[in-house]
């Protein structure tokens, strides 16, 4: 077996295509909904093949995958439309399931957040992607999927993507730059007036719920947290927070255009 990179919980391995996964208490939950995703025509993502012991096995996305700092295919003007694109094919997708299930007798990683309009992926971001030459052809790591509005994920996304982001390794490009890029995506996406708007304020929002999830995670002793805490991941968040408000200004050009 080979074992693969990334990931929240360590020993993911691939064989063949497919790829083995440690199982977690939300586990059942994601496997309905990658189910229910398939069973909708969204080829993109891992198949959900089954359970053995305390294993999950999917099937393996192919494509090239990429990580910050952003270089190559993934900074394309195809990969942003692309992306754009498929994060509202999936968001689309989910509405008919959340009329079929309880989101209170489910379980989650992340926290649902009201009002439930489709359900997000979560860490829809350049390293859970897989590109063929510069275009998104698949998405994986569904731990995070929960319920939300679609700005929620829309926001964490664009952030993500443009990126809004001032570690020396994971930002890109001036903030003009960085704006531009993020209309693409939103306009890629189908963002309305309304969820533009919200856009920065909601971007503080998600990145306020992550910094939060982090310190109880570690507070209750997952140490993968500790660390990533301890190696100035949640501090780097804590700037992101605070360059996105000093700029929200100017990103309010993300809006629509208006007609003359």
């Amino acid at each position: 077996m080979e074992e693969l990179s990334g990931g929240r919980a360590s020993s993911i391995y691939r064989e063949g295509e497919v790829v083995y996964r440690p199982l977690q208490p939300w586990s059942p939950t994601i496997h309905q909904i990658l189910q229910h995703l398939e069973q909708s025509g969204v080829n993109e993502i891992p198949r959900f093949i089954g359970v053995s012991k305390n294993r999950e096995a999917l099937s393996f996305v192919e494509g090239d995958t990429y990580n910050y700092p952003l270089v190559g295919a993934i900074v394309s003007h195809e990969a942003l439309v692309s992306a754009g694109k498929l994060l509202r094919k999936i968001h689309d997708s989910t509405v008919s399931l959340l009329n079929e299930i309880d989101v209170n007798n489910q379980q989650w990683m992340l926290e649902p957040r009201e009002p439930f309009e489709v359900i997000c992926h979560g860490d829809f971001t350049p390293y859970n992607v897989a590109l063929s030459d510069n275009t998104v052809v698949g998405v994986f790591d569904f731990d995070t999927a929960h319920p939300a509005p679609r700005v929620w994920d829309l926001a964490y996304s664009v952030y993500c993507w443009a990126p809004f982001k001032t570690d020396s390794n994971d930002k890109l490009g001036t903030l003009s730059e960085q704006i531009s890029r993020a209309r693409v995506f939103c306009d890629s996406y189908g963002a309305t007036q309304c969820q533009r708007e919200q856009l920065a304020e909601v971007m503080i929002q998600r990145l306020g719920a992550l910094v939060s999830f982090m310190r109880r995670e570690a507070e209750e002793g997952n140490v993968t947290f500790a660390e990533n805490i301890e190696q100035g991941h949640l501090q780097a968040y804590l700037n992101d927070i605070e360059y996105i408000h000093e700029n929200s200004k100017q990103m309010q050009c993300l809006r629509l255009k208006q007609s003359i």
